[in-house]
Order: C-alpha cells, then structure tokens, then sequence
C-alpha cells in the first residue's frame, strides 16, 4: 500500500485523483462504486501490480481527492466516460486498457467500451451485469417506495437523511446495510440512515482503519456529486443504440449481493439475454460473496481477476 502513487491528472479543466501502481506495459483501469473511492481497489491493485500489470484508479470527479465539477447537480454519467480516456490520455497510455468495473462503477466501464472499443482489452464487473444509464433493465416501478435509490433520487432527502450524522457515520451505516443480502427499504416514518443498527460490529474484512480512509476522502468531497452520480443520472438516456461489447468480460456476482434481490434482476444474468449485449462473458457466481465481495474476499477476486487479466492479454 505504502508504494502506491498518488498524482493528478486534468480533465476537462478538473483535477482527478490518480493512485497507481507497477509498471507492466499493460494497463487495468480500476472504477468504483459508491459509497466507494480508488481506496476500494487497495487489494486488487497490489495484485495486478505483482502480476505485471500497471495497475490505475481514480477518484470519479466529484468524489474524495477529485475536483467537484462547478455544478454537480448536472454530472451525468457521460462525463464519466470522458475522465476515463481523459484519464488514459493523460497518463499516455495510446493502447488498450482493461476496465474492472464496480457496482455503478460498472456503468462507465461499459459506456466506454461501447464508444471507444479501440480503447478497451477487457471489461470486469463486479455485482452489475450489462447496463446503460437509461437502458436499465429494473424495473424501477417495481420496487418499494421506501427503497434507497429512491429515497435518495428525491432531491435533498438524502442530504438531510446524511446531515443528521457525521460523514463517518454515514459511510458506515451504508457499508453495514449493504452488507447484507435484502434490499434496504425504509418505512414511510424512517430514512435510510435509521435502517441501520449503530450497536453492531464492523464485519472483519472492514477495518476501522478502512472506515477512517472512506471518511476522510469522502469528508473532503460532501455527497453532492455522488449523489447526482449515479442516482439522480441514472435514468438519463446515453443514447446508444443497440450497443454491444465484443470484448472478453467477465461478471463476478456475489450471491449474497442484495443486487440479486432487483425485479428481474438474477433471472437476467442467468438467462441468455445477456449475452446478446456481451456475447463473449463469463460469469462467475460466489456462493459467499456479498455486495463489496472485492474486499470481503481479497483473495478469490484477485485470481479471477489476474486469471482474466493473462487470458485476454496479447
């Protein structure tokens, strides 16, 4: 951890947060999630790193280190598909990249390597199969009222849901609630911050060292960017048209992941639909694995994930 890089690099007039690691001549771009950061990747950078690779991630704009672009309430998900081949450009890496893709990290990861497949060896995913913004295949009208991504798509609710806790506490409670394997839905008398239970203890692979990192950068960056991207931008149409990546993929899918939970949502990923969009994917279930399975589980990630990195690489 101690030998990761950390720099900045200007995109489109913002300075982006940059961690890198190794030199290989190879590069694995690393996109987070949230309640996430490039400090999510700390275990599979190491790993791509030892394994040869040039191992890259970045603070999305808005979030920890990264500047917050000047009205975030209009960051969409396109501008995250420009910072990374801003990203690659500014780094000077001409060639191909592999893209590992979390949670809505998956999103850009996805978007680029529609666009720009001349820019893209591989897309990894980790808890989200092919989706666009705007070309979702939840249906939103199906979940309940009180579930968090619609809670937090209202305008200022999430703001003043957050604004009764301090930022550490914030993140923890998100960690600790997506943890589990049920969807987070609160009653028309709660917020989403009272479904969690401030007695109970970090899970082992969570640190309290970990939960002091996330709150530091996130107490340096506020929620306003983050929760414009992904939520309140999620429903924006892209406006691609029948896309497909030809690219290898791979779908690392935690079965505990309350994502499987989503209407339609495991039928999807299990059905042949998806591979009209990927029809090279390989999807791999983890019977243990949990919403943040690339930390919970380190070590099984990081071989599927140099497993892919050396199969697909030329």
């Amino acid at each position: 951890m101690e030998q990761i890089q950390h720099k900045y690099v200007e995109v489109s007039g913002l300075k982006l947060h940059v961690a890198e690691l190794g030199t290989g001549p190879k590069t694995v771009l690393f996109l987070h999630g949230f309640p996430e950061i490039w400090y999510s990747w700390r275990h599979q950078m190491v790993a791509a790193a030892a394994a040869g690779y040039r191992a890259i991630a970045f603070d999305f704009r808005g979030y920890g280190l990264s500047q917050l672009p000047p009205e975030p309430e209009k960051a969409s998900f396109d501008d995250l598909v420009v910072d990374v081949i801003g990203i690659m450009d500014g780094l000077g890496i001409s060639k191909m990249a592999f893209l590992v893709g979390k949670d809505s990290g998956a999103f850009p990861a996805f978007q680029v390597a529609v666009v720009h497949p001349e820019r893209v060896s591989g897309v990894l995913t980790l808890g989200i199969p092919f989706m666009l913004p705007g070309v979702s295949v939840i249906p939103m009208h199906l979940l309940p009222k009180g579930f968090y991504i619609l809670r937090w798509q209202e305008p200022g609710r999430a703001e003043a849901d957050f604004g009764r806790f301090d930022v550490k506490t914030v993140i923890r409670n998100i960690y600790m609630l997506f943890c589990g394997s049920e969807l987070q839905v609160a009653t028309d008398e709660q917020e989403i911050m009272d479904l969690a239970d401030p007695s109970a203890p970090l899970p082992p692979w969570f640190t309290e060292e970990d939960l002091t990192v996330y709150s530091s950068l996130y107490e340096n960056s506020g929620f306003r960017t983050p929760l414009q991207v992904p939520y309140r931008s999620m429903g924006q149409d892209c406006g691609l048209k029948d896309p497909k990546i030809t690219a290898p993929g791979m779908l690392i899918m935690g079965e505990k992941d309350y994502v499987l939970k989503f209407p339609g949502m495991e039928e999807y990923i299990r059905s042949e639909r998806l591979k009209e969009f990927m029809p090279n994917l390989e999807i791999i279930f983890h019977k243990e694995g949990n919403h943040f399975i690339q930390e919970q589980l380190p070590e099984e990630v990081n071989q599927l994930l140099i497993t892919f990195l050396n199969k697909h690489s030329t």
